[in-house]
């Protein structure tokens, strides 16, 4: 039986951020740096986060938007059973949802996250 669920699974624990930067692979690009770390749950775990450096909370906010929106759409052809997390970077700010998405998709792709 296979479980679908309607909205994603947030990662919100700090303890949960931390371990996935110490212990997962990361894939880093001008636009996005991508955590990726299996979770043995049979389901993902998706974080997103931008820090300070990116700018006023406006700037933050419209990052995180942006790979939120990448993000939606090509949850469909990640594997499941892995804790990802997506950090912005200084240009995602200034970039579309279309471009991120395909930097995204490379970095699971390289991590072998992508379904077959």
């Amino acid at each position: 039986m296979v479980i679908t669920l309607s909205k994603p699974v947030a990662l919100n624990q700090n303890s949960d951020f931390r371990r996935i930067y110490a212990r997962g692979k990361s894939f880093p690009d001008k636009a996005l740096v991508t955590y990726v770390m299996k979770n043995h749950l049979g389901y993902n775990r998706f974080g997103i986060t931008a820090g300070k450096k990116i700018g006023n909370s406006v700037q933050r906010n419209r990052s995180r938007r942006v790979i939120r929106a990448a993000l939606y759409s090509i949850i469909n052809q990640i594997d499941d059973g892995y804790d990802i997390i997506f950090v912005a970077r200084g240009k995602t700010k200034y970039l579309k949802s279309q471009i991120v998405e395909k930097v995204m998709f490379e970095h699971l792709k390289t991590a072998g996250v992508i379904k077959q």
